[in-house]
């Protein structure tokens, strides 16, 4: 196993083991206290970026479906499908999360404000279409993704080890491209749109702050400290998607498949899913209250020892 296949199996199993902490958690929630629409997102965002771990790193999906002695070319088309799926559904579910928080902390007389309760009312029916419209968009990837076989005697572009697409029609090539150029400019852009308008009311209620008692600067830290972190979470997207726009844009225009980009692409598309939870993590009061907890008893339990 080379030096790029250990860095990403480590990178992967780090994400999924936090992301399925973030799952566990938050489905506990969820089931046993009253959820925050947040915490319905955040366990959402937890169990796609389980997945797109999993399909995207090749070693892990390749190893499970030869145990399943599932065919090379429906691997193929699964893998596609379902990574393209979660990535689609990974920006949506991020867009979200930010335009939610913008909503949140706006002032109660702005204009966003009024979509507060309509959001949290129709939080379900947002996933529905989320969720349908990732499903149908990536549906071309079943017909024109397969098992690799000859490049030069079928016209084929390797885009993987094992993988490669299919030349397709210049008029679906093209709506298809249009499509999710347009879809991905308007979600980055609602995104840093949303951001900014949250980076504006920290920078305004920080001034106001200097001139308000101590205890409601206390009240008001949770929100903030939740901005906070969804604007983190938003960057690091951002960066990262970029990024990886630019490797593969260079890629599919030379034509050409090298091992060392493609792991150097999957490790920048797994950056986002394996920090996003560590984030998560690190700044819900919850979580650090239980860690804490736990660290207490077992403190006792060694000390009665």
């Amino acid at each position: 196993m080379s030096s790029l296949s250990i860095v990403l199996n480590f990178q992967a199993g780090l994400g999924v083991l936090a992301n399925m902490f973030l799952l566990v958690f938050y489905t506990f929630i969820i089931l046993c206290h009253r959820p925050k629409p947040m915490d319905m997102m955040i366990c959402h965002q937890a169990f796609i970026h389980i997945v797109l771990l999993i399909t995207g790193t090749e070693d892990w999906f390749g190893d499970i479906s030869e145990s399943l002695n599932i065919d090379k070319d429906f691997q193929c088309k699964t893998n596609f499908y379902i990574t393209r799926v979660m990535r689609g559904l990974s920006i949506s579910i991020t867009c979200l999360l930010s335009v939610f928080q913008a909503v949140t902390i706006s002032h109660i007389t702005s204009l966003l404000a009024k979509f507060k309760y309509k959001l949290k009312r129709n939080m379900i029916s947002a996933f529905l279409f989320i969720w349908s419209f990732n499903l149908l968009f990536n549906c071309y990837h079943i017909f024109y993704a397969g098992a690799f076989t000859n490049v030069s005697a079928t016209n084929q572009m390797k885009v993987t080890k094992f993988c490669s697409l299919f030349p397709m029609n210049y008029i679906i090539k093209a709506l298809i491209l249009t499509t999710a150029i347009c879809r991905d400019v308007f979600l980055v852009g609602l995104m840093l749109a949303t951001s900014a308008y949250m980076v504006i009311i920290l920078f305004r209620h920080k001034r106001q702050h200097k001139h308000l008692h101590s205890l409601s600067h206390l009240r008001a830290s949770p929100e903030k400290r939740a901005t906070q972190t969804i604007l983190l979470l938003v960057v690091s997207f951002v960066v990262m998607y970029w990024v990886d726009f630019i490797i593969s844009s260079t890629a599919i225009l030379l034509r050409m498949y090298d091992p060392v980009i493609l792991s150097v692409q999957k490790f920048v598309m797994n950056v986002y899913p394996t920090i996003t939870p560590l984030i998560q993590i690190s700044s819900d009061n919850r979580i650090i209250n239980m860690m804490k907890h736990i660290q207490s008893m077992c403190h006792q339990i060694f000390k009665k020892r």
